[in-house]
């Protein structure tokens, strides 16, 4: 039996690219114009262009109730506000409001080539600019706009006469007006068109050779284009040239297999793209592949499965931590700057000065890795270690994986070779850490490898004589003056666990003498303040003087000590790379889910000394308490009262100390238990399962990150030195953070250099800055990575 079935509706509009408006309308938009349709219906129609007739088409869908009004904007593609607007100038005007107003100026410009001449003849001449305006007929903003970037040198506005010109002012702008005019000219021929994003050069057949492992890589091509996005990134190639990361995995790795997209290529892109704001690999698909393409001199980049699948196969290598000691001998072997970065020479006679810290990095997935305590977080959780090293102005050196549950002074140890290693030779190398490498025997350890010692003095300590301050200024690299009070003392530090209450020290069972080691001690003076704790003087009462007193152990005898303090407080600079790379970089996520079995015969810790550990210091305190109470029985039972017989006899004595008794055999049994408890354990008996995650990948973009933020910072310290930039010192980040994301013209037309010519930035300041930045930049004459061409930097001049 058949069943008789409702039809389906028609469809609004007979047409596959129609925008449907509400339940009635829609709207087809293509090249042979728009056309608006009611319920399957043409009502309304205009030509490409016409932009009035589609404006009216929009009003009067709302005025026939066709769709609701914020439907109908959505259509059209605009805000329901501006909806409004044309209804409203239709209800003024008609259908002619409805027509767009002309953009932009009125009439043509006043600033013609003659006029611009005039003004800069007038201007070298030494005439004021309201002077200027009122004898060439424009306004003072119209003078500043054709005078040339960096201004001529001329008397200042505010002394120079606007009623009053000297004859010869007029004569020496008829005598140089022509001559002006001709160079107008001859810069806007010397200034090429360049095609707007022109499209690059069609690399298919390189990329199918490519694809049968026909070629090693493809090499750089640039084509000639003008307003390049991300055209400011080529600013960072002389910097990226001094981190070395492209010349030592040029050595570490050689290259990479055959295919489209190069060793230098793959590592070039890292750090743009990371300098862009996308340091992981995901971030590929935040960035157009065809404007980064450009940059890179390729067709596009490449996507992120082809940058996952290169950085694997340079992981699969296994040399990752000698790219990085590599990067980390390159780094030290620079000139050292007036900050204290880089490492050859002797700024100060300070020489090299290294800080050495731990770095947690948390990790959230479900895989069986290792708990640490996490500062950030105050407890526990799955965790890997990092060992960092930076230099004296915080930049990053080097960096190893530490094992799980490594400390510091453990860290330290092993790391000293690596250091002298990336050294290269025998000079000073002065190493900062915090109480977290407290260690006597360790400091004893680096001064005998030829490491200089510089740290925080940990546990109680004996307050200095108030009579031995002084009061000490220094003045750091940035001209910024400090005043410290200060004393200069020696001390001395117990080198084993076995303590001489009596002297203080400690003595070696076999020889018979105490050993310790003698450093230098530096101690400042600080007001108290609510976050410090109570200060107390060494017999436990309170100092009145408001101050408390921090110590600074260091070896090095032959540095002021005002110099040892900034050194020391210098520390924090490796702590704000950390907080700037968590923030910028990522320098925690994981670029890499794999994982591997960890060595389960690798010794650990063994957690029940611990709470074997806590069970004698728990018997211990019961010991003394039952030790007090029972001292002070036995003292009342031999005490009576005057005139009153007493008799202690054996069992009353027994009875007394029962408790004592009891708590001797108690912590008997506690110091049995633990000594009987092994210190150390294999890792399969401890936590059997357990996984580390993937270390070449993570050190493989830890270079990639530290390349990039070396390369940032080096730009920035360049900013501050060689351009005239009035907030420099405190805007060189911010505005080459600004400046690397930059548009601007790629033009390879000159025989042998790539020019990069940027687009004006928004002030006046900033882009005059960036053109003495630019000028510096030429001048280091740096080639494009795998070409011949060098590299040449400027700035075009806002009109």
């Amino acid at each position: 039996m058949a069943v008789m079935t409702a039809q389906a509706p028609l469809p609004v509009v007979p047409h596959p690219d129609a925008v449907l408006i509400g339940a009635a309308a829609a709207l087809v938009e293509d090249t042979d114009g728009g056309r608006v349709f009611v319920r399957g219906e043409l009502v309304m129609a205009w030509q490409p262009g016409d932009h009035a007739c589609r404006r009216l088409a929009a009003v009067q869908l709302v005025t026939i109730k066709a769709a609701r009004a914020f439907e109908v904007a959505a259509g059209f593609g605009v805000d329901p506000d501006t909806l409004r607007r044309w209804g409203q100038a239709m209800d003024v005007a008609g259908a002619g409001g409805l027509v767009p107003a002309k953009t932009g100026p009125k009439g043509p410009s006043a600033l013609t080539p003659a006029v611009v001449a005039r003004i800069r003849a007038r201007r070298t001449a030494g005439a004021s600019l309201r002077a200027i305006a009122a004898a060439v007929g424009v306004s003072t903003d119209s003078v500043r706009r054709a005078l040339p970037a960096t201004p001529v040198q001329a008397m200042d506005d505010t002394t120079q006469s606007d009623t009053t010109m000297d004859e010869s002012i007029d004569e020496a702008v008829e005598e140089s007006a022509q001559e002006a005019l001709g160079e107008v000219a001859r810069a806007d021929i010397n200034t090429p068109m360049l095609p707007v994003l022109a499209q690059p050069v069609d690399r298919s057949a390189e990329r199918v050779a490519a694809r049968f492992g026909l070629i090693e890589h493809a090499a750089p091509v640039f084509t000639p284009a003008g307003r390049v996005p991300l055209a400011g990134l080529l600013l960072a190639l002389p910097a990226l040239e001094a981190t070395g990361l492209l010349a030592c995995a040029g050595r570490v790795y050689g290259a990479l297999p055959n295919g489209f997209y190069g060793l230098h290529t793959v590592l070039l892109e890292a750090v743009l793209r990371t300098l862009a704001g996308q340091p992981r690999a995901e971030g590929a698909t935040r960035i157009d592949p065809t404007a980064l393409g450009r940059v890179l001199g390729m067709d596009r980049a490449p996507e992120v499965k082809t940058i996952r699948r290169k950085l694997g196969l340079l992981a699969a290598a296994g040399h990752a931590d000698r790219l990085i000691a590599a990067m980390a001998a390159t780094h030290l072997a620079r000139p050292t700057g007036s900050d204290g970065s880089g490492g050859d020479g002797e700024a100060g006679s300070v020489g090299i000065v290294l800080y050495v810290d731990g770095h947690v990095r948390a990790y959230q997935g479900g895989r069986k890795v290792g708990k640490t305590h996490l500062a950030r977080l105050r407890f526990p959780a799955p965790a890997t270690l990092e060992t960092w090293v930076s230099d004296a102005a915080g930049d990053p050196v080097l960096v190893v994986m530490a094992q799980p549950g490594a400390s510091l002074a453990g860290e330290l140890r092993r790391l000293m070779p690596q250091l002298r290693a990336a050294v290269g030779d025998n000079r000073r190398v002065l190493v900062g850490f915090d109480r977290g490498g407290w260690s006597p025997a360790l400091f004893k350890h680096l001064d005998e490898a030829g490491f200089d010692v510089l740290t925080w003095r940990k546990g109680p300590t004996p307050d200095i004589d108030p009579d031995q301050f002084t009061d000490l200024d220094f003045t750091d690299e940035t001209g910024l003056t400090h005043a410290w009070r200060v004393a200069d003392t020696t001390t001395t530090l117990p080198l084993s666990q076995t303590e001489n209450a009596t002297e203080g020290a400690t003595r070696d069972t076999a020889q018979g003498e105490p050993q310790v080691f003698t450093m230098r001690q530096i101690t400042l003076a600080v007001p108290v303040t609510k976050h410090s704790k109570k200060h107390t003087t060494e017999n436990g009462t309170e100092d009145g003087g408001g101050l408390r007193q921090i110590h600074i152990l260091t070896t090095r005898t032959d540095l002021p000590p005002a110099e040892i303090i900034y050194r020391m407080g210098s520390r924090w600079r490796q702590e704000n790379y950390f907080r700037y790379a968590r923030m910028h970089f990522d320098l925690d996520s994981h670029d890499s889910y794999t994982v591997t079995d960890d060595d389960p015969d690798r010794s650990v810790p063994n957690p029940a000394r611990k709470r074997t550990y806590q069970q004698v210091l728990a018997a211990r305190v019961c010991h003394q308490q039952q030790t007090a109470a029972a001292d002070a029985a036995l003292l009342a039972a031999r005490s009576p009262a005057p005139g009153t017989p007493t008799l202690l006899t054996n069992a009353a004595h027994d009875a007394l100390t029962a408790d004592l008794r009891t708590a001797e055999a108690a912590l008997t049994t506690a110091e049995a238990a633990h000594a009987a408890t092994p210190a150390r354990l294999p890792l399969r008996e401890v936590n059997p399962g357990q996984q580390v995650l993937d270390v070449q990948t993570k050190l493989l973009t830890h270079a990639i990150r530290i390349a990039a933020f070396n390369t940032a910072t080096t730009l920035a310290r360049e900013l501050r030195l060689h351009t005239r930039y009035a907030r420099k010192n405190d805007e060189a980040h911010t505005l080459i953070r600004h400046v690397l994301t930059a548009s601007g013209d790629i033009d390879p037309t000159t025989e042998g250099v790539l020019t990069i010519r940027l687009d004006p930035l928004p002030t006046r300041r900033a882009t005059t800055a960036i053109k003495e930045l630019c000028e510096h930049l030429t001048a280091t004459e740096t080639r494009y990575p795998g070409t011949d061409l060098t590299l040449r930097y400027e700035i075009k001049t806002a009109p």
